[in-house]
């Protein structure tokens, strides 16, 4: 049997019911002051849409605290070249979206190009 999760000693449908202002004593500090000075408005036309159950939502508020009204919503959440899709679990609550759609990849290089070291500068172009 798996073990059910808990947030600070919450379950799941227990925190889908608290106030948002119940759920931000739960959080610490920084997360509570940002949730309590409230939603900037594209936040709020973001959270309506959830709320509405649109599909293929998509968004640059990277910022934005992952809240209870939010699990199980699938939010494209951008990266700064493509929308990355998340799928938002109970264990993501609390924290920000941009945590989890990284913005930066490993580079991996391939063949150095022509010019790349003395030896290649003296072979031809062609």
């Amino acid at each position: 049997m798996a073990k059910e999760f808990t947030f600070r000693g919450f379950r799941e449908e227990e925190l889908k019911q608290m106030s948002l202002k119940e759920f931000s004593t739960l959080l610490p500090s920084r997360e509570r002051r940002s949730l309590l000075r409230g939603f900037t408005t594209d936040e709020e036309k973001l959270l309506k849409n959830l709320v509405a159950g649109e599909k293929n939502l998509k968004t640059h508020s990277r910022d934005l605290i992952i809240i209870p009204s939010m699990i199980g919503k699938n939010i494209g959440v951008h990266t700064g070249k493509e929308f990355l899709q998340l799928q938002i679990t109970a264990e993501m609550l609390g924290h920000r979206l941009g945590e989890f759609a990284l913005t930066r990849r490993m580079v991996k290089h391939s063949a150095p190009g022509v010019g790349a070291t003395k030896s290649s500068a003296a072979l031809s172009v062609r």
